[in-house]
């Protein structure tokens, strides 16, 4: 069983050194937000959607039925309500955790290699929302010299976060944020993220989890980012491309992100990104029980009604990406 959901409406940095926060939008952002998700006015027709989705699970013989009612919420919000995308998108859930294992076992924060990802790489969402109520995500590297971080463990830490909003998102966001700070980014580190490891997180992220990716901003630019900028952007669609801000000045990502709901370290009032990145390895630690019983809820591909899928149908087996489709 997963954690207590915490719900709170009002963002308040007073709170925030010991747990975990994550405004949830309401008034007229929330009625906004339902708007662009196209989420029924009538909490009876969601209950009603649910139960579809439900009945559909209960009839596939090779997936799990697991999924809780807060998860199939977040699954319809990220579908804009679209019945057979969500039966789309809970199939990959559950298909890449059986292709994917490497990414989904070992999901404990108190493993060594797992804590030092979280000492040396400060990734947390962040408590506020953007006037256009999307979710803001950090991604920042502590130290230029260390030793690259376990390419995997940090892969794996990301999807951890991503099942754990899956859940605390109660009232649903327009969409994510990302700000990443490359000014440690070195080609050293660069060079342990292989194509085949990369191509298999995207599809992970891309294909399995309901997000809606609005913009990516990168900050503290140096060279190398335009190396990864291009080594990622053939394997996007264009309108995903045109979402990508290399910024010169943090003046710059103000005119996108507010300057009041940033971490201190970029001249906002959220606290520190190392406290904001310690109440997510608290929070991560409260779900220890629930990833470790979610290892056994995968696809069982000699069950699935038809050809199982293959490795070779998901990745590709010629060393190439293919383009992936992002709302």
């Amino acid at each position: 069983m997963a954690p207590t959901i915490h719900k709170e409406d009002n963002f308040s940095t007073t709170n925030l050194k010991w747990k975990m926060t994550l405004v949830q939008p309401s008034g007229e952002l929330s009625a906004k937000i339902k708007e662009e998700l196209r989420e029924p006015a009538n909490p009876a027709d969601i209950e009603r959607d649910i139960g579809i989705i439900r009945e559909w699970l209960g009839k596939q013989p090779h997936l799990p039925k697991d999924m809780d009612d807060a998860r199939l919420r977040t699954f319809l919000r990220g579908c804009k309500f679209s019945l057979e995308r969500v039966k789309q998108k809970l199939d990959m859930y559950y298909t890449m955790r059986n292709a994917v294992p490497e990414l989904f076992t070992d999901r404990d924060v108190s493993r060594p290699e797992m804590a030092e990802i979280l000492n040396v790489i400060h990734m947390p969402p962040l408590p506020g929302l953007t006037p256009a109520g999307c979710r803001v995500v950090m991604l920042r590297g502590t130290d230029k010299d260390i030793t690259t971080p376990n390419v995997i463990e940090s892969m794996k830490l990301t999807l951890m976060i991503g099942d754990v909003r899956l859940a605390e998102e109660s009232v649903g966001v327009a969409g994510d944020v990302y700000i990443m700070d490359a000014s440690v980014a070195s080609p050293a580190h660069f060079a342990k993220f292989t194509p085949t490891l990369v191509k298999k997180f995207l599809i992970c992220v891309q294909e399995a989890y309901p997000v809606k990716l609005k913009e990516v901003h990168v900050i503290n630019v140096s060279p190398i980012v335009d190396t990864i900028v291009n080594f990622v952007k053939p394997f996007l669609k264009e309108k995903i491309r045109e979402r990508i801000h290399i910024h010169s000045s943090m003046e710059d990502l103000y005119k996108y992100v507010p300057k009041a709901m940033l971490p201190s370290e970029y001249g906002g009032d959220a606290g520190s990104i190392k406290d904001l990145n310690e109440q997510w390895r608290a929070k991560l630690g409260e779900y220890t029980a629930w990833f470790k019983e979610q290892e056994a809820s995968k696809a069982n591909e000699s069950l699935r009604p038809g050809a199982p899928k293959t490795a070779d149908e998901l990745f590709g087996m010629d060393g190439t990406f293919r383009q992936l489709t992002i709302d």
